[in-house]
């Protein structure tokens, strides 16, 4: 799927760079961030949405040595 993107131009300096000095295209580089970066995101954006719940009481939370006990592990 194409999508257009307008970067700033020191964001744009640094990518143009990066494909002078190795050969890659804009696009294998722009890709590789973006799929990086998701995963990120969403790693962020998930996590933030059960410490929310977790705050607001919503979310059970356990104890390491609750865990443990329950588990049959020794301390």
């Amino acid at each position: 799927m194409p999508i257009s993107i307008d970067l700033n131009s020191e964001t744009e300096r640094r990518l143009d760079f990066l494909v002078t000095q190795t050969g890659r295209s804009k696009a294998d580089y722009l890709r590789e961030i973006i799929e990086n970066g998701l995963d990120d995101l969403e790693d962020y954006y998930l996590a933030a949405e059960v410490l929310e719940k977790v705050r607001s009481g919503a979310e059970k939370v356990h104890s390491a040595s609750d865990i443990r006990k329950e588990l049959g592990l020794g301390d």
